[in-house]
């Protein structure tokens, strides 16, 4: 079988060409002490590790060491659910763990801590002011811990914006870089609420866990776990909607964002303000509220993964055409129960290794679909052709664990369809030409199921129509 894999759909384009050519010339520069990766890493873990270690010492010193410990472990109950539920809406083009464990520890460590600090100074300064503990209290948890909370939370997913833009594309992301993060704020959190409780209890004679404690956990992890990720979601959904705008749409690129974090503010403020409506003040907002944005919110975000798996299977036929994919593998790819057959059928005649491979491929497919619907738009930025190559290469390692489990999955689904007719771009719409239609009298490709594990593959990586290329892309 020939090694060098077929061209990109894209091989004619007045900027196509090979990448890695001559370094611009020029006197070399030398580069920052802080360039280096491991540098930055460094750095951040550090401040991340110091901001957990002082946020640990002032929530012991708020609820003793018997509080703190049963509050981490009453704390700890809802966090696997929370983020089995954001990894879950990720499915369909998983972000790496390492963003994940970032916002995380950002929540519960960095905006804690300044949440934590700048509230306790905010009221301090509120009632030397004014002379007034209790409107101090009111005003530092209605105006001054929203503000400041939403503010501390959102730093984490401007820095996943910024710093990790591959990772960060549409709604979905912003939804789970910013969930997290809440999760994590609110574990925090939930251990200083709860280890008070605790600690009350035992002032008053309780032993155990008494009643103080059991209605706190029961407000605060039974009815509200997803308070605080319901908030900063919305200003994920900004960020979301800001990294589908193009570079010229400037005020809505800064709008969404801001946008989304004045509403997460609002939305906070009404819920720490509950407690002024009355009595049953809570369960008012509860039921008006926060149940009806968190079903708006979930229906949104699940329309959202079906627009990602249809924008799946409309963008992959054109590299089915090219030879990049099997006729049958965008159907698979653009629907979350053929994935999860091909993993399963992967793990079970060729193991672990196999399963880990065909959900590699299913992501960096995934990705690539993605990056095909933004350059169609013209919001794919100018490492376009690169970045296609490097997932076009990854795909092509995997393709003999993925291929047969993927077309495996097409054929319990759905019957296989050949692919007639991608959706051809239009010449110059972002810069890489067209795709190379059927020579005249040629028929469509037919459909050939990928050989079973274990089995000589019989496909050939060039379709018959379509010529070998003339250089190799590959090349080093």
């Amino acid at each position: 079988m020939p090694t060098c894999p077929p061209h990109p759909p894209h091989p004619g384009g007045p900027t196509a060409g090979p990448v890695g050519g001559a370094p611009p010339a020029g006197p070399l520069r030398h580069a920052h002490w802080w360039q280096p990766a491991w540098v930055r890493y460094g750095a951040l873990i550090t401040l991340l590790a110091l901001s957990g270690l002082v946020i640990l010492a002032l929530v012991r010193e708020e609820t003793g060491t018997e509080g703190f410990l049963v509050g981490l472990g009453l704390a700890t109950l809802p966090v696997p659910l929370l983020i089995a539920a954001f990894r879950w809406l990720d499915r369909v083009e998983p972000g790496p763990w390492r963003n994940l464990l970032f916002c995380f520890a950002w929540g519960a460590c960095a905006a804690a801590l300044i949440a934590i600090v700048a509230n306790s100074f905010a009221t301090r300064w509120i009632a030397t002011a004014t002379a007034d503990p209790s409107s101090a209290d009111t005003l530092g948890a209605t105006v001054i811990a929203p503000v400041v909370e939403e503010t501390a939370k959102a730093a984490a997913v401007l820095l996943v914006f910024l710093f990790r833009r591959r990772d960060f594309t549409g709604i979905i992301d912003g939804v789970v870089v910013a969930g997290v993060t809440a999760t994590g704020f609110a574990f925090t959190e939930n251990i200083l609420y709860l280890g008070m409780a605790f600690g009350t209890d035992q002032l008053t004679g309780g032993t155990g866990i008494a009643s103080v404690t059991a209605a706190t956990f029961f407000v605060r992890i039974v009815m509200s776990p997803f308070a605080h990720p319901l908030f900063t979601v919305l200003t994920g959904i900004g960020f979301g909607i800001s990294a589908l705008s193009t570079d010229r749409q400037h005020v809505r690129r800064l709008a969404f964002p801001l946008g989304g974090l004045l509403l997460a503010m609002g939305m906070h403020a009404m819920w720490n303000g509950s407690s002024a409506f009355g009595d049953y003040g809570f369960f008012a907002v509860y039921a008006a509220f926060m149940v009806p944005i968190f079903g708006l919110l979930t229906w949104l975000v699940v329309w959202t993964r079906q627009r990602e798996l249809r924008t799946v299977r409309e963008e992959l036929p054109a590299y089915a055409v090219a030879g990049w994919l099997s006729p049958a593998e965008p159907y698979a790819l653009g629907s979350m129960r053929a994935r999860r057959i091909a993993r399963r059928y992967a793990r079970r005649h060729a193991g672990k290794a196999a399963a880990r491979a065909v959900a590699q491929y299913e992501g960096y497919a995934t990705s690539l679909a993605f990056l095909r619907h933004r350059g169609s738009r013209g919001r794919a930025g100018a490492d376009f052709a690169v970045r296609e190559r490097e997932l076009l290469d990854e795909l092509w390692r995997r393709r003999e664990a993925a291929r047969p489990a993927l077309d495996h999955a097409a054929r319990m689904t759905a019957p296989p369809v050949p692919v007639a007719a991608p959706p051809w771009p239009v010449y110059g719409v972002y810069g890489y030409g067209h795709l190379a239609p059927y020579p005249s009298g040629q028929p469509s490709p037919a459909y050939e199921p990928s050989p079973a594990y274990g089995t000589s593959p019989s496909y050939s990586p060039y379709p018959s129509y379509y010529p070998a290329p003339s250089y190799n892309p590959y090349r080093s």
